[in-house]
């Protein structure tokens, strides 16, 4: 699991979103963006993740950034999650991990003992040249946007 760090110019990628619609990271040329990955959407830690940078992202679109949240969740899981909780941002559904190896959050992981390969919980801002400034490895899911305002 490579994951790209602080300084690196992250890839160009194409996704689709929870609607079907192809979102380019070409789209956000320009601008500054937060890409967080989460795990499995519907789950307690993901929905308190999301529900956080909703709830705080006038606060973040005041800072100056759009958002993109990633997972390998199918399009119809992305889309229920989206309407469920009203996130204003698109989420990715990543089904191929295309995204995902791209910044390298698709690894080993362990739980209660087991080991299998999953998506780790990380959080990527990148500049309006497309370079990598922050990196968060150890997400805060009940306080992410604090961690991303600082």
């Amino acid at each position: 699991m490579k994951t790209l760090k602080e300084g690196d110019k992250v890839p160009q990628f194409s996704a689709k979103d929870q609607d079907g619609n192809t979102i380019n990271l070409s789209d956000y040329s320009g601008k500054k963006l937060i890409v967080f990955f989460y795990p499995k959407a519907n789950t307690p830690g993901c929905t308190a993740e999301a529900c956080n940078l909703r709830d705080n992202y006038k606060a973040l679109q005041d800072a100056g950034y759009d958002l993109l949240g990633v997972s390998a969740d199918s399009q119809k899981q992305q889309s229920n999650f989206k309407n469920k909780y009203d996130f204003p941002f698109p989420l990715l559904a990543d089904e191929d991990h295309t995204v995902l190896n791209i910044f390298g959050v698709w690894g080993p992981k362990k739980f209660m003992g087991r080991e299998y390969d999953g998506i780790h919980r990380k959080t990527f801002v990148i500049n309006e040249e497309g370079k990598v400034t922050k990196v968060i490895d150890k997400v805060k899911t009940k306080d992410h946007a604090a961690q991303l305002l600082d």
